[in-house]
């Protein structure tokens, strides 16, 4: 159908937002989410906080689609799946040695959506970053609900800050170590976009992003980053088991339980995890004889800034192919 077509029928428009389509090359992992269409202006680093503030709330102004069905094509691998509560779908096919999955809705005569195409990256090699974002990467306040908040709303990807020597640990990871990078990250897919494009202009390698289901919307936007983070163990071990040649290095910090998240999967899968290392962004976050533990029995490295980070990780030769 035409956009003029698309214009004139009495459907309701929605839009399909592909995240990911990642193969380990035997199978694609695809996942996005179907939503009310949207209006969202590119941001500047010039925009003032009011005027991030009106971009906050049109990227927080959309419904999510849910029970609507998906086609997802690569080649001659087709697969249908329904979005669930969220709007948001996954699947996995086979790999076809095709560079770009098209995703359609089908099925469902209220909704209209211009079929989307994402280009699949494939993603190998024997070892992989796994980094949280919020505190992490990305000065986020995540402890203090207040101050997150107004830095969620009245930033924007150019105006947010990263912690200093992140992009030339990542990179030294990427390019020395020859690691793939991915982020796990409590947020929710509504940033989506915002945390590429700090990524990009903050000069830190990009990688698959793996985001929080869970719908938000005006309502409900003060939970942004908040709830249960057991999602996040869920979606490093889907890596763990996508990726079964690669060892893994964890990055994360001692605000928001990745601490006790990181030592479940390293006592699961010691042998495939090479590192991790905790930033802490309080002292009382991680009480001592837990943290000892972490230090002794797990080889967990806590951290106050990342260039002790990059030296540890010298002494461990993580930098080495």
């Amino acid at each position: 159908m035409s956009f003029l077509g698309l214009f004139l029928d009495k459907k309701k428009r929605v839009e399909i937002e592909p995240f990911l389509a990642i193969s380990n090359g035997k199978e694609v992992f695809v996942k996005g989410r179907v939503v009310t269409s949207k209006r969202q202006s590119l941001p500047k680093a010039r925009n003032n906080s009011l005027s991030n503030i009106l971009a906050a709330i049109r990227r927080y102004s959309v419904s999510s689609i849910a029970d609507v069905q998906v086609r997802i094509t690569t080649g001659e691998s087709q697969v249908e799946v329904p979005t669930d509560q969220d709007g948001v779908f996954e699947c996995l096919i086979d790999y076809c040695k095709e560079e770009r999955v098209q995703v359609e809705l089908v099925g469902k005569e209220d909704y209209q959506a211009v079929p989307v195409q994402k280009s699949i990256t494939r993603l190998g090699g024997k070892h992989g970053l796994i980094s949280d974002i919020d505190d992490t990467i990305l000065i986020s306040h995540a402890t203090e609900i207040g101050k997150k908040f107004w830095l969620s709303i009245s930033k924007n990807a150019y105006t947010r800050r990263p912690f200093p020597g992140v992009s030339e640990f990542y990179h030294n990871l990427k390019v020395e170590g020859a690691y793939e990078v991915f982020y796990v990250s409590s947020s929710d897919w509504s940033l989506f976009d915002l945390i590429e494009d700090f990524l990009e202009y903050r000069n830190i390698p990009k990688g698959p992003i793996l985001l929080k289901d869970k719908h938000i919307n005006l309502k409900n936007i003060w939970k942004s980053g908040g709830g249960s983070h057991h999602h996040k163990s869920e979606k490093i071990r889907f890596l763990l088991s996508f990726f079964p040649e690669m060892n893994f290095v964890l990055m994360g910090d001692s605000g928001q339980h990745d601490p006790e998240i990181y030592a479940e999967i390293k006592r699961e899968f010691p042998d495939r995890i090479r590192a991790v290392f905790i930033r802490e962004v309080r002292s009382k976050s991680t009480n001592l004889p837990e943290r000892d533990q972490m230090k002794d029995s797990l080889g967990f490295h806590f951290v106050k800034n990342t260039e002790e980070a990059i030296e540890i990780a010298q002494s461990l030769k993580l930098f080495q192919k």
